[in-house]
């Protein structure tokens, strides 16, 4: 448990100050007195989450991959692995950065934008898309770091973007008047300071990345992609599913979405601890399977459970004591007032359904079994968000497309759980085979070698 709070709560440190800054965002936008520039931030939002998600996947691949070589004790191939990780990530985000950004027009009318308020969301993803392969240097190297169990020094390269980003917000939206834009840039000054100061640790202390030869970067093509793609489908679900609910809140008008927009800025700072605790179990998780420790595999389990109940019953309650000092920081009234007091109310404890699919999914992807996760994410966010959110928003409008999208997480968060729990039982003989040998004999199927 000590080992559990201790990764995760330092992890969140530097989570909290990149979602924190976020949240000030949004706060001096709403002082602009604008809702189309709130709603735009909204809209804008479910599409960088989808960029994002590709991020998240590829750190969960280099943190599987540098704890599995470091549990079997083996440090040289930890460094390899980080390298060609590395790689391979930016690679991806570039790629995946330049497909987004010609797309965004119809991106952001497929999330129900209009008008002015697509103009303004459009504008401000021109300018922070390009800098998703920033971005992968910092999530992919937080990983990397995270996995030589450097909680610390991975917390201190977010919390340095977030200090950046905090400094420039104030003198780039009012002192140069750039509004909408200066929120922009101060995103991207950002990225680059977390990837920046991700690397220097990874010098400084675990000897740097190298390049490697031709030959091992593309033997490793059938390794990363048997982790990072059923990863990146299982982190892209979300958005998906988020795309989906803010869709339909845009029936409501831009108050609703301005609402959902506060509220989507207020859930990660609330439970930044949380998202961390996915991440930084991750490792624990892993060396203990590398090393053959099932025991310790299911204590590591079993306590994140523990410490995400704990947690989502202390800061639920703390929201709903808060929420009208919230929503009067905000400024929000009417629909958008009444939506942050939803989500600061009953809808922040349905929060630890969430907790459990996390948990679940950062065991299944370190104990082999990666195509879980993606089937547990896409189950929650079409079959467990879709029905739910029509059925929530014909009964109870706006309010109720929220309520459905957390209602519906309940039989995902609780089928997760269970069948985590198998995974880990049968871990026993799993940790016997080489690394990835499941994998393995799934790529023969597509030629790939190792």
């Amino acid at each position: 448990m000590r080992h559990v709070i201790v990764m995760s709560s330092t992890a969140s440190i530097g989570l909290v100050a990149i979602f924190f800054v976020d949240l000030v965002d949004m706060l001096f936008i709403s002082m602009l007195g604008k809702s189309e520039l709130a709603a735009a931030v909204g809209y804008a939002g479910a599409i960088l989450f989808f960029t994002t998600s590709v991020g998240i996947g590829m750190a969960i691949t280099a943190g599987a991959l540098v704890a599995r070589a470091l549990g079997e004790g083996n440090k040289v191939e930890a460094q390899k692995r980080a390298s060609i990780t590395m790689l391979y990530g930016v690679g991806l985000g570039s790629v995946f950065s330049a497909v987004v950004w010609l797309n965004l027009p119809f991106l952001v009318g497929l999330v129900g934008a209009t008008g002015e308020t697509a103009t303004l969301a459009i504008s401000y993803l021109q300018i922070i898309v390009p800098s998703l392969p920033f971005l992968l240097v910092g999530m992919v190297g937080g990983a990397i770091l995270r996995a030589h169990g450097a909680a610390r020094q991975s917390m201190m390269a977010t919390i340095w973007g977030g200090v950046v980003n905090a400094v420039l917000d104030p003198i780039l939206i009012f002192g140069l008047d750039l509004e909408l834009t200066g929120a922009a840039l101060a995103s991207v000054a950002a990225r680059l300071t977390v990837g920046a100061m991700a690397l220097y640790p990874i010098y400084k202390s675990y000897g740097g990345l190298i390049l490697p030869k031709l030959r091992e970067f593309l033997g490793y093509f059938g390794t990363i992609v048997a982790i990072a793609f059923p990863a990146v489908l299982t982190q892209v679900a979300t958005p998906v599913g988020q795309a989906y609910v803010t869709r339909a809140m845009s029936e409501y008008g831009p108050d609703a979405v301005a609402g959902m927009a506060i509220a989507g800025r207020l859930m990660p700072v609330a439970f930044g601890v949380i998202f961390a605790l996915s991440g930084a179990i991750g490792p624990i998780i892993g060396q203990n399977f590398g090393a053959g420790d099932r025991p310790r595999v299911r204590t590591a389990f079993r306590d994140g459970i523990i410490f995400a109940g704990v947690y989502i019953v202390g800061v639920s309650a703390l929201l709903f004591v808060t929420r009208g000092f919230i929503a009067d920081a905000f400024g929000a009234t009417g629909l958008s007032r009444d939506i942050v007091f939803l989500f600061a109310g009953p809808l922040a404890l349905m929060f630890f359904f969430n907790a459990l699919v996390f948990v679940a999914n950062a065991a299944f992807n370190n104990l082999g079994h990666p195509f879980y996760s993606t089937a547990i994410n896409w189950g929650r966010h079409t079959l467990g968000t879709i029905p739910f959110v029509m059925l929530g928003g014909y009964l109870w409008g706006a309010e109720g497309v929220l309520i459905g999208q957390y209602v519906g997480g309940i039989v995902f968060g609780l089928g997760a759980w269970w069948l985590a729990l198998r995974v880990i039982e049968t871990a026993d003989g799993a940790v016997k085979r080489k690394p990835f040998q499941r994998q393995a004999r799934l790529l023969q199927l597509f030629n790939f070698r190792r």
